[in-house]
C-alpha cells in the first residue's frame, strides 16, 4: 500500500522569512494561517530542485544569490484565478456605456487603449479584444495593454493557447468556433486577435504614468493582497495613467475607499466603475 510522504512543517522562523520576501518583492500580504498555501504552492519547486522541504528552499534562498530562484518562488505565491468574460456586468456596462461614447468622442482619432493591469493568462484582454471587434472596431487602431507580475504566466498570455477547461470558462460557444482553432487538445486563439493586446511583466508598486494615457484600466481581483497603504500608491498611479473620464474597473470584492480626489464612482448597469477625475 502506497503512502504518501508527509510534508516537513514549515519553521516559524521561515514562515516570517517567507512572509517579509514575499511582501518585499511583490507587495502580497500572506497572513500566519497560510502554512496550506506556502505547501502546496513551494513543493513543486522543493521537488524540481531535489530538495526535502521547504525549509530547505528557504535556506537555499537565504544563502543563493540568484534571482531566479527568488523569483520563482515570489510568482509562485501570486494567484492567477482568471476565466473569460470574468463579472459579465462589466463587460456589458462597457459595451452599452463606455464603447458607444468612445465611438463618438474619438471618431477622428479612432483610436482606444486600454490595459488589463493583472491580466494572468491573458483571458481578460482576449475577452474585450473579442468584445471590441463584435462591437464593430474592427478597423479602429487599439491598443490593449496586458501586464502581470508573473513571467511564466505572461509566456502563457502571449501564446493565446487554452486547455479545453479554460475554454469552458466564461467564452460563449460562438466566440471559440470564430476566433479559436483546435491545436492538439488544446485551442489556439487566432492571430487578428492576439495581434491585439501586448503582455509585458510589470510589478504594481513602481510608476505606471508614462504607461497611459488609458481609455480604460481592469484591475480585478489583485487589491485584496495588499496592504492599505500599497493600495492606496497603486490606486493613485492607475488615476494618473487614465484619460479624465476613463474607467477603472475593480473586482467585486473591492473597493477604491478614500480615493475620492480622484475617481467618482458610479453605477453603470449591476456594474460599478470608477471614473477618473
Amino acid at each position: 500500500m502506497l503512502t504518501q510522504t508527509p510534508v516537513a512543517e514549515i519553521l516559524s522562523d521561515n514562515y516570517r522569512f517567507l512572509q517579509e520576501h514575499i511582501y518585499a518583492e511583490s507587495g502580497i500580504v500572506l497572513e500566519q494561517d497560510k502554512h496550506y498555501l506556502f505547501e502546496s504552492r513551494l513543493m513543486p519547486i522543493v521537488k524540481q530542485l531535489g530538495l526535502g522541504s521547504i525549509n530547505e528552499l528557504c535556506a537555499m534562498v537565504r544563502s543563493v544569490r540568484e534571482r531566479d530562484l527568488s523569483r520563482r518562488v515570489v510568482e509562485a505565491m501570486t494567484t492567477n484565478e482568471t476565466y473569460f468574460f470574468r463579472e459579465p456586468a462589466h463587460y456589458d456596462a462597457i459595451r452599452t456605456v463606455l464603447l458607444p461614447r468612445l465611438r463618438e468622442e474619438r471618431r477622428d482619432t479612432r483610436t482606444l487603449r486600454f490595459w488589463s493591469a493583472a491580466s494572468s493568462t491573458g483571458q481578460e484582454a482576449y475577452s474585450l479584444a473579442m468584445m471590441l471587434l463584435e462591437s464593430g472596431f474592427h478597423d479602429w487602431n487599439i491598443q490593449i495593454l496586458g501586464t502581470d507580475f508573473s513571467s511564466p504566466v505572461v509566456e502563457r498570455a502571449r501564446s493565446g493557447k487554452y486547455q479545453q477547461v479554460e475554454a469552458n470558462r466564461g467564452l460563449p460557444a460562438a466566440l471559440l468556433v470564430k476566433y479559436f482553432q483546435r491545436s492538439g487538445v488544446d485551442w489556439q486563439l487566432s492571430d487578428t486577435v492576439r495581434r491585439m493586446v501586448r503582455f509585458e511583466t510589470i510589478d504594481l508598486r513602481k510608476s505606471m504614468r508614462a504607461l497611459g494615457p488609458f481609455d480604460l484600466v481592469f484591475c480585478r481581483n489583485v487589491m485584496i493582497y495588499f496592504d492599505a497603504e500599497t493600495k492606496r500608491g497603486i490606486l493613485k498611479e492607475l488615476h494618473g495613467t487614465l484619460f479624465r473620464g476613463g474607467w477603472l474597473l475593480l473586482g467585486g470584492a473591492e473597493a477604491a475607499f478614500g480615493v475620492e480626489e480622484w475617481f467618482d464612482r458610479q453605477a453603470v448597469g449591476s456594474a460599478n466603475v470608477y471614473v477618473a477625475r
